[in-house]
């Protein structure tokens, strides 16, 4: 597997996707929605086997999980494509990898747990790399990929559909609301 060099001037065939924001957007909503409560409803509960400093540290560690997971840039160039992850992402937790243009032969569709499809890219050696399917631009990547590859990329699809992480926002949003009120009530419970 060989590691493409970031490019120094971008030219027509370097590009960078990063995931989307709605989807990036939506998921952080979702995550702030469920754990905002947590330090009053185990104060107002009166939690015992959880510290509010334990719970603190793990909302914490939630948040660096999460922007770790949602920090993945796609690097399009004249020699290929890679996978990439800030420097603070420890290899451990989210790996990148790197393949010339050459090395992706084929691509190979497979059915998720959830009935979905997802994409790899395949190599000479058999290596199968999973196409990332959540990234803003995603149909002008499939383009760039087909150009360099040859491979008939028409049938891809993203994993899942603008209407899927709207709904997710939509919903976190009311999460939200149900969040403001949760929270109205405990402050006012604690202070009363």
């Amino acid at each position: 597997m060989s590691s493409l060099s970031a490019p120094s001037a971008p030219t027509a065939t370097e590009a960078v996707y990063r995931i989307s924001p709605l989807i990036r957007y939506s998921l952080w909503l979702l995550y702030f929605a469920l754990v905002v409560p947590l330090p009053i409803l185990a104060k107002v509960n009166q939690v015992g086997a959880v510290t509010q400093g334990s719970l603190y540290v793990g909302l914490g560690l939630g948040v660096v999980a999460l922007a770790a997971a949602l920090s993945e840039q796609v690097y399009l160039s004249a020699t290929g494509m890679e996978i990439r992850y800030p420097q603070w992402v420890p290899t451990w937790f989210r790996q990148g990898w790197a393949l010339t243009w050459p090395e992706i032969t084929a691509i190979k569709p497979r059915r998720t747990g959830q009935g979905g499809l997802v994409y790899y890219l395949i190599t000479p050696s058999g290596s199968a790399q999973l196409l990332p399917m959540r990234v803003a631009g995603f149909a002008q990547m499939t383009r760039t990929i087909e150009d360099q590859t040859g491979l008939k990329m028409v049938a891809v699809k993203p994993l899942a559909q603008v209407w899927m992480y709207g709904m997710l926002l939509g919903f976190g949003l009311l999460l939200a609301l149900a969040d403001v009120w949760i929270l109205w009530t405990g402050i006012s419970y604690l202070g009363g």
